[in-house]
């Protein structure tokens, strides 16, 4: 249970947050356009399409976050088992 508690603790590292923040900006922003952009131009946006919107975002932000918590744990693995 410890690697998701550090992995949830790291949805906000300020470490990981410019990155992850950017790439989800840019590909989110592709995303949306792809999924929603037709119902904006139209007008058709409803509440249901503006949470699928939202959450277009937040799963680019994750999926970065999870990269870097990732090179973060196997970096300090391979420095812990060199201290060996």
């Amino acid at each position: 249970m410890k690697p998701l508690k550090e992995f949830c603790l790291s949805v906000v590292d300020l470490e990981f947050m410019p990155t992850a923040l950017r790439v989800a900006l840019v590909v989110g922003s592709v995303l949306f356009v792809i999924n929603h952009g037709s119902a904006l131009l139209q007008g058709q946006m409803t509440r249901q399409r503006w949470i699928s919107g939202g959450l277009t975002y937040i799963v680019p932000y994750l999926i970065n976050i999870h990269g870097q918590y990732t090179i973060r744990s196997l970096a300090l693995g391979s420095k812990r088992k060199s201290r060996l």
